[in-house]
């Protein structure tokens, strides 16, 4: 009996170490385009996608618009919860307290500026101008509200999360959409790669320790590319999940790019906690097993959509514009409105970034 008790105290204490371990965050601050966007884009306007600020929109979980591109949560929202904190406030609303996080996310968002877009002649195409610059530019603005001095900013950051993108997905829409060959732009990679290194570089430089910087998402199996940018060569596509694999395979030469910069990140700031999110196999996952997951409808049919067809997309005719409905249940669709998830599939994107493995080491760890 009293080996018993010895070795469940010697086990209890061994989980209360452990647990004493783990990381905790008491704040995070958001960066990036409409994967993370709580409400900035709408708040600024949302001349270029109306839609976005009234149901179906935000029906699954808040019962109305909150300005997120999806039914319900998105993958910023369930860190934020499992982390114990409130969801991220968009910096540009009524909430003025950040002192626990903000989120500086803009829809249509892209890590270039303008003039990189005049120069392509993509500019008519832009969303919003507010650039990830303008968005760490924001946060400039708000950091001598959160501390004061450095040892305060110190501590203050060492318990924040600093979640750089998704971004610059949006910058290779842009370029897709005004009809550019993949050659033309895999020559931008490079300086979207660069401009995503920079800005976490700005960050770090003010005191983030803790850096969560994503990969794009595997954009051959976005139901809005499959509409647009079909291809009349059957070898285009995936014989498993349908995407087109010449699109998948920019969006990993992309990943490819950012991880190597990454690496150099590191070994440039050695006290920094950097991590690559890798949202393509995070996604990829949910294209091959959609069953086990619980998308019981095809993975690349939009949910809220006007269009029929394969995809249910009609481009002149988004989720929410007259003649547009829901086909069933988000819960059971993956695709949402033919570019973004539903709550259901930024879920299962977070639950890899939190726990493992698309994220290395997990966003909750232990030491």
């Amino acid at each position: 009996m009293k080996f018993l008790i010895l070795t469940l105290f010697l086990f209890f204490s061994f989980i209360q170490l452990v647990a004493s371990t783990e990381q905790q965050y008491t704040s995070v601050f958001s960066f990036g385009d409409s994967l993370a966007d709580t409400g900035n884009f709408l708040n600024s306007g949302a001349v270029f996608f109306p839609s976005i600020s009234n149901l179906p929109y935000g029906m699954t979980y808040f019962k109305h618009a909150t300005g997120r591109c999806s039914d319900g949560r998105l993958v910023v929202d369930f860190i934020a919860e499992a982390l114990g904190l409130p969801l991220l406030p968009p910096y540009l609303g009524k909430e003025k307290d950040f002192h626990r996080g903000v989120n500086f996310a803009v829809s249509g968002a892209t890590a270039m500026d303008r003039s990189f877009f005049r120069e392509i002649g993509a500019e008519l195409l832009l969303w919003t101008n507010m650039s990830l610059s303008m968005q760490i530019g924001w946060f400039e603005q708000l950091k001598p509200s959160l501390c004061s001095t450095t040892k305060d900013c110190n501590d203050y950051f060492n318990k924040s999360l600093f979640l750089v993108g998704e971004i610059g997905g949006n910058d290779y829409n842009y370029a897709f959409l005004s009809r550019k060959s993949i050659e033309q732009v895999k020559t931008y990679v490079p300086k979207v790669v660069e401009t995503i290194i920079a800005s976490t570089q700005r960050l770090i430089e003010h005191g983030a320790v803790n850096l969560v910087v994503p990969g794009n998402l595997p954009i051959g199996c976005n139901p809005l590319y499959l509409t647009v940018l079909r291809s009349p060569n059957p070898a285009d596509y995936d014989a498993i999940t349908g995407c087109l694999k010449p699109l998948n395979q920019f969006s990993m030469y992309h990943n490819a790019l950012l991880i190597t910069a990454l690496e150099k990140l590191r070994l440039k700031n050695p006290h920094a906690n950097i991590v690559y999110a890798d949202y393509y196999n995070a996604a990829l996952q949910l294209d091959l097993f959609p069953f086990k997951f619980g998308f019981i409808h095809g993975p690349l049919i939009t949910c809220c959509g006007s269009g029929g067809g394969p995809y249910n997309v009609n481009v002149s005719a988004f989720c929410g514009a007259p003649g547009s409905r829901l086909l069933g249940d988000p819960s059971s669709y993956l695709n949402w409105d033919g570019i973004h998830l539903t709550e259901a599939g930024y879920l299962n994107i977070a639950n890899g970034l939190l726990y493992g493995p698309y994220a290395d080491p997990p966003i909750i760890h232990y030491n």
